[in-house]
This record gives structure tokens, sequence and C-alpha cells, in this order.
């Protein structure tokens, strides 16, 4: 019997929390092992947020090739769209960012080692390599286990319902895409197959897309759904599914309570995700649960001594920049060092079309939490750099909440063209205290979209330049 491995800390799971986690505790000097059963980069670079963008991004080009002829450009014929070739150029990017992880934990001086870790104890695990049995004894544990796509027992997995994983991996384009859910994985991925041809059809059991934006964000995506065709039915049930191949219908209750039967080539559900908390012996750690959830504090320590957990693993948001946050915090902890995990916001980005941000408070969580309010909001339709690309007209624009008393910034959120990489700006202001004065008065590059956080706040304060 081999002697087993007895690393200062072990951490299970190599995604965006555990490998970040891992990189930091060898740049401290501590002996480190990350298990990890998959390849290395977990959800979010494997099967999740860069996949996805990446079709995202992908489907995008097809679609404005497709409506050029506004702005001068014209082609001899319609463009066309190879999915296996996207597929492959998508793969091959995560094979980079996979080796890319490789790489940065060797330098580290971390450890890694393939297959799954399943504990007897809180300190002491078995993984089945392809060599066989190693035993794991650790000072530290840092569980970085992550999510799973959550499932519907009248519609499981397999065969022509799909995850989002699998319908990153589709060899054909379905000509008729049903998606069960509206949260932004559902809309993220629905209006992609829509922008590539497909016909999109999404069940909603509530009675809004995307329930965690406020309705004002998320007008402009309802604008462009019904613009381009595709259907939403809110308040309906799916209720499971009936034949198979060209028969296949996806069965639902609408808002009025009768039976629908759906025609569709595939079935995507996208419902949420849960936490990775089964079949690797969570249950033998001894530590508390929180609802479905690990529970920690705001170190990431769970109720067993020197257990650690972070990321999807221990609540909502479940983020891959949360977990990274963590996992870096974690290490440092453990190396002696102060740290507590209490951001002033997590952004939250939505890559929808158009595109969402959210950081901070909205209005009316702003008012809820007893707050008195001002409330700035800069059209895209205003800005120069918008309409230079063709995006003042999808209804877009920078909103900006903050106290009326001290002007102190409680919020920022945006919907628009890229408005994704605003999210960095948005979250510094707010972590750093930022005022509407503050704001306002820092000189932005023209022509930019980043213009209209200031023109934002210079409405808060009442006097706009530009509207």
């Amino acid at each position: 019997m081999t002697k087993p491995l007895t690393p200062k800390v072990l951490i299970v799971g190599g995604g965006p929390g555990g490998y970040v986690a891992a990189i930091r505790a060898g740049q401290l000097g501590l002996d480190t092992l990350l298990v990890e059963e998959d390849r290395l980069g977990g959800t979010c670079l494997l099967r999740g947020c860069i996949p996805s963008k990446a079709i995202i991004h992908a489907a995008g080009k097809f679609h404005e090739l497709a409506h050029a002829a506004g702005i001068g450009i014209t082609l001899p014929q319609a463009p066309t769209f190879d999915l296996s070739k996207a597929i492959s150029w998508k793969d091959g990017i995560t094979a980079r960012l996979n080796s890319g992880v490789t790489g940065l934990l060797a330098k580290a001086k971390v450890r890694t080692l393939t297959g799954r870790a399943v504990f007897s104890d809180a300190k002491t695990c078995t993984v089945a390599t392809k060599e066989g049995p190693v035993t794991i004894q650790a000072e530290h544990v840092i569980l970085a286990n992550g999510s799973i796509p959550a499932e519907l027992k009248s519609l499981p997995f397999g065969g022509d319902v799909l995850s989002s994983t699998q319908a990153l991996s589709l060899s054909e384009l379905p000509k008729r895409l049903a998606v069960v859910g509206a949260g932004y994985i559902g809309l993220e991925l629905g209006i992609a197959f829509a922008k590539l041809g497909s016909q999109v059809t999404v069940i909603e059991a509530q009675d809004r897309i995307l329930p965690l934006y406020d309705a004002e964000l998320t007008r402009p995506v309802e604008r462009w759904l019904k613009k381009n065709g595709v259907a939403v039915h809110l308040k309906s049930l799916t209720t499971g599914l009936e034949g198979q191949g060209p028969s296949l219908k996806l069965l639902y209750k609408s808002a009025d309570g009768t039976d629908q039967q759906l025609p569709c080539d595939k079935i995507l559900v996208t419902v949420g995700r849960r936490p990775n908390t089964q079949g690797w012996g969570l249950e033998n750690m001894a530590v508390d649960m929180a609802g479905p959830f690990v529970k920690v504090d705001d170190q990431c320590r769970t109720a067993m001594r020197n257990v650690w957990a972070i990321g999807d693993l221990v609540g909502e948001p479940m983020l891959a920049h949360k977990a990274s946050k963590q996992g870096e915090m974690v290490a440092e902890i453990i190396a002696g060092h102060k740290r507590s995990f209490d951001p002033v916001c997590i952004p939250a980005v939505c890559f929808t079309e158009p595109e969402i941000v959210s950081a901070g408070l909205s209005p009316e969580q702003a008012k809820a939490a007893g707050y008195e309010v001002k409330v700035g909001q800069f059209p895209y339709a205003a800005s120069g750099r918008a309409m230079s690309m063709e995006a003042a007209g999808d209804g877009g624009f920078v909103r900006v909440v903050a106290r009326a008393d001290n002007h102190l910034v409680l919020g920022i959120q945006a919907v628009g063209a890229n408005v994704s990489e605003l999210s960095g700006e948005f979250a510094h202001a707010l972590e750093m205290g930022a005022r509407l004065e503050d704001i306002a008065g820092t000189i932005h590059a023209h022509p930019t979209l980043s213009e209209a956080l200031p023109e934002a706040t210079l409405a808060a304060l009442g006097h706009a330049l530009h509207i």
C-alpha cells in the first residue's frame, strides 16, 4: 500500500475558485495539492462561461453579417454558418485556457492529481486515479466542488433534452429549439441559437424574463426577442415530453391552465444550477449546511476546523469571479494573512441581446433598505459612440443609484451593447466608496460608451449636459 500524501493544503476542484486558491497558496510557499476529476478549468472555463461566450460571439458575428446592409455592407450571397467549425474553434479556446491554467499551477509549484476525491472524514480522502487509489491526509482542506445544472423530474437530461453543457457541443443546429427557463443561461443561449437561425420558443414559469434583474433593465431584451421572432410563454409550467426525433413535443400548461404541445427538435433545460454536494463524502466531513449549500463564515470557514468551502458550493451568487476572490482569500488566511470576504458588490453580467450589468443596489432595493435615493439615467440614444456602432436604438442606458443625503453611490446598472466591459468600472466605483461628484468629475475618454456613466451621475445631480 502506498504511503498517504500529506500536503499542507488540499484543494478539491480545479475551477476558477480552486485553481486560483491553489496558485495563491503555491505563491505563498504552502505545500499544495489540487485534485480535479476532469480537465483543469472547471465549469466556467470548460462548459460554461468561456465556451458559451465564444458561441454567443460567433452567433453575433453571423447575425451582423446577415443584417449589415444598412451600413453599406452587402454580400454576394447570404452568409452560411458551420456549427461544427464554430464548436471546433470554441474547443480550441478552452484547450488553450486549460493549458494556461496547467502552466500557472506548475509555475506556483502546485502538485495536481487527476481523479475523484471521496472523503472518509474531514481531512482524509481517497482519489481513484488511473494508476490506482491514492489516499490524502491534509492539514487544511478547501472544498471548491462547484455546481451542476439543475434537472427537472419531468425532463431528465438525455437524448433530445439538453443541459447547457450539451447545447454547447451540438453537431447540428436545431431547426426548432424549446428553451425551458428564461433566466440568464436560457436567454443567452436561446438568443444565440435564434441569431443562427433556429426557431426558438422560451417557456418560463414566472411572470417575466430574467427575474433577477428589474423590469426596466430587461425591457430592451424583451423588445429584441419580440422583434426577432422568439416566442416567450410566461406563467407556463412544463409537464414532460412525448415522441422523439421529428415527432418530439414539449408538454406544458399555459398561463390560463390549458395543456399545450410545442413541436421541437431539441429541448434545452436551463432552470438554474445546484451545488455539487453529492457523491464525494461531504456527509462524512461534519460541516454545517445552509439549505443546499455548505455553511461558511465571512472567511469561508466551515464548522469543521481547517476545512474551508468556496464558490458555488457556499451559495449565491454562483459566479466565477466570486469563487476566485474567495479562493485567493482563503489561501492568504491559511498563510497567516488577515482577510475576510466582505465585498461592497459582486457585479453580475447577462450576455443577452443587449447585454445587462448590475452592480450594487437597484432603486427598488435601495429604497427597501431604507435609503432615500437620487437616481440618474443616461440613454444610449444620446451617446455618439452608441450611434456609431448601431447601438443607439436598442433601448440601452446606464443608471446610477445614490443616497440623497451624501451622494454615496449605492448601485450602478446598465443595459446595452458591450456594457459587460463597463462592469469593472461600476464595481470599482462602489468598492472605493465613490460619490456622484467623484464620477462626474472624472474625465472619460470621448467617444466611448463609458461616458454614459458620468452623464448618468450628472443627471442624478440635476444638471445633465447631453440630455
